[in-house]
């Protein structure tokens, strides 16, 4: 063998051991599915920076964990393909827990106890849902807002639906007192009247669901990063958050604020 074909073979492992560590390394990040968009859980800022609630919750995770996070912007109906595909390891979209979606993939323990709500003008006499009678509603075409009014339009003497693509056209007609209330997702309503006194919120309706971060189905991950939930949630760190992004603070009962289970079907 020539010194040279030596001296070729040596740098040739060499750089092909350097490649084998910088892949591991690379490796190690974890790449997180984000609805970008989804105010306030995961958003551009004035500077293109993506912030919110969730994308702090897992910067602070991936700190914990020792590795770097990845945000790769997603749409909501593509993180299921992509987290069960290994395209990324996590997704966070304020993903609701149910049983249907436990059938295919995994959840860390709930950080957010997702209701409807009921906002009204800030001058309103609306002071709770009994206030309904006689009164003009908007909600959001299909939504669960949308389907919790038809429901109990009756029980509560709802004068009128009326739907809305969005939250910002039925906030306009809420405000011009075109309708008198507007039932729509809790987080969302808050998120929007934080800084805005012309409205307020008067009633949180319970409608069961729970946020979470969603991994493949059993994969190691899940586990890891639900200790860490645990951890951030005794550190009062999740609850911080919470006051950070709705400028109030998180129900002493909520699973902002107390440990929880890790769900399984």
């Amino acid at each position: 063998m020539s010194a040279s074909l030596k001296i070729a073979r040596i740098v040739g492992g060499a750089l092909f051991g350097l490649a084998l560590t910088t892949a591991a390394a690379g490796a190690q990040d974890l790449k997180v599915g984000a609805n970008i968009g989804n105010v306030p859980w995961e958003f551009q800022n004035a500077k293109g920076e993506f912030v919110g609630f969730e994308i702090d919750l897992v910067n602070e995770i991936g700190k914990r964990l020792g590795t770097k996070i990845n945000i790769v912007n997603v749409p909501f109906n593509g993180q299921f393909a992509a987290v069960q595909s290994g395209q990324i390891d996590m997704a966070v979209s304020s993903m609701t827990i149910t049983a249907k979606r436990l059938q295919s993939v995994s959840f860390a323990q709930p950080y957010y106890d997702s209701d409807q709500s009921l906002s009204v003008a800030a001058t309103s006499k609306i002071t709770s849902l009994a206030g309904l009678a006689g009164k003009s509603i908007g909600v959001d075409t299909g939504s669960t807002g949308d389907v919790w009014t038809t429901q109990n339009k009756d029980k509560y003497k709802i004068a009128d639906i009326r739907r809305y693509e969005g939250l910002a056209p039925a906030m306009m007609d809420l405000a011009a007192g075109r309708i008198d209330g507007y039932i729509s997702d809790f987080p969302a309503v808050q998120y929007y009247v934080r800084d805005k006194p012309t409205f307020k919120l008067v009633a949180r309706i319970p409608a069961g669901g729970q946020y979470s971060i969603m991994f493949a189905r059993n994969s190691p991950l899940a586990a890891k990063a639900d200790a860490v939930i645990t951890k951030l949630k005794a550190e009062g760190f999740i609850a911080a958050l919470h006051k950070k992004w709705f400028g109030v603070a998180a129900p002493a009962n909520s699973t902002t604020v107390k440990p929880a289970m890790m769900p399984k079907l």
